[in-house]
């Protein structure tokens, strides 16, 4: 990992044997963190006093399924991205973009909840568009879609006209008049 940045340094001292993967766009890294390491590293990166990610700005998720080019390590990729508030007066860019790989069969990865309170709604709608799940979180259910509803329609195995679960909904006009 090549990249010109306090984080990133940092990481590879602390973290010598993962052999993290990174990126530098426009300012920003971007580090491929395994899933094993995960909550090790994001601790490590809110608690480190020089970094201080104190706050996580998002969490989503990409379906790799047939994406052209190369293979990635993972169908699903998990996308969280992190501010360091103190560190946006300082050089360099307050944001960290942290990614991780889940395949099929084994969907399930660290809850943020204890570390930002904030995840708690960004995990649930993760879990609701895309069907990973997020160990110890306090109230994981879906928070888009109705509790009956059967898939995860983010997911790019999910067919653009649905299953069929509008069909049962009345029609709405409006009078003329």
């Amino acid at each position: 990992m090549a990249i010109d940045h306090p984080a990133a340094t940092k990481l590879k001292e602390k973290f010598p044997g993962l052999g993290l993967k990174g990126s530098n766009f426009r300012g920003d890294v971007q580090v491929i963190v395994p899933k094993a390491s995960f909550l090790d590293v994001v601790t490590f990166l809110k608690n480190e006093p020089s970094l201080n990610y104190n706050m996580l700005s998002d969490v989503s998720a990409v379906d790799y399924l047939n994406y052209p080019g190369t293979a990635k390590d993972g169908r699903f990729g998990l996308v969280y991205i992190f501010n360091s508030i103190p560190m946006t007066a300082g050089v360099g860019s307050p944001r960290i973009i942290l990614r991780v790989f889940l395949n099929e069969g084994d969907l399930e990865v660290e809850s943020l909840v204890p570390l930002y309170a904030g995840a708690e709604w960004l995990e649930r709608e993760v879990w609701d568009m895309f069907g990973i799940k997020f160990k110890n979180h306090p109230d994981l259910r879906r928070i888009l879609l109705w509790d009956g509803f059967g898939a995860h329609p983010l997911r790019k195995d999910y067919p653009v006209t649905g299953r069929g679960e509008r069909e049962g909904y009345p029609i709405l006009t409006r009078d003329s008049a």
